[in-house]
């Protein structure tokens, strides 16, 4: 019998303070991404996503974020950005440009709106320009970038990493 025990599904531990971090998904073609990302960020305490288009989810994938993640949908995101940035966040995209900082070197505000573009263009030009930082993800392999769903996931972790009390 080892000295200790392993519990499977320990309850999550609870933030100090209620996440400050948003996020700002273009629209996107997959139920299934969108439901990807209500799951992680629902695991990360994100308890907003704001979504341009149609938001539709998949509530199995999803699961308990379903209830627990408010989608407020809207036609367009720079409206909503700008009025974001007004109140004093910082915009930052998960994209891969010239001017991008690596994730690994990059260091959030608490209160940043995290713009995820969709899956085959990425962020638009008119978003891109209301940014405030860009971050990216090295690949080291091909294709060159990652699922949507995954590289949300890879940057709310390291978000989290970075405020693991909220």
């Amino acid at each position: 019998m080892p000295p200790f025990e392993h519990i499977r599904h320990k309850p999550p531990t609870p933030l100090e303070r209620p996440r400050a971090l948003l996020l700002a998904c273009a629209p996107l073609r997959s139920t299934v991404n969108l439901s990807r990302i209500v799951r992680v960020a629902g695991c990360c305490g994100v308890t907003r996503i704001v979504v341009a288009g149609s938001a539709k989810i998949d509530r199995e994938i999803a699961r308990d974020a379903a209830e627990v993640v408010a989608l407020e949908p809207h036609r367009s995101l720079p409206p909503v950005l700008d009025r974001l940035k007004q109140e004093g966040y910082r915009l930052v995209g998960l994209e891969q440009t010239t001017g991008s900082t690596n994730l690994h070197e990059y260091r959030f505000v608490r209160e940043t709106v995290l713009v995820i573009g969709s899956e085959r263009q990425g962020l638009t030009d008119d978003i891109l320009a209301r940014l405030d930082d860009v971050v990216e993800i090295p690949v080291w392999g091909q294709p060159y970038s990652y699922n949507v769903a995954t590289a949300t996931a890879m940057a709310l972790y390291e978000y989290c990493r970075q405020y693991p009390a909220g």
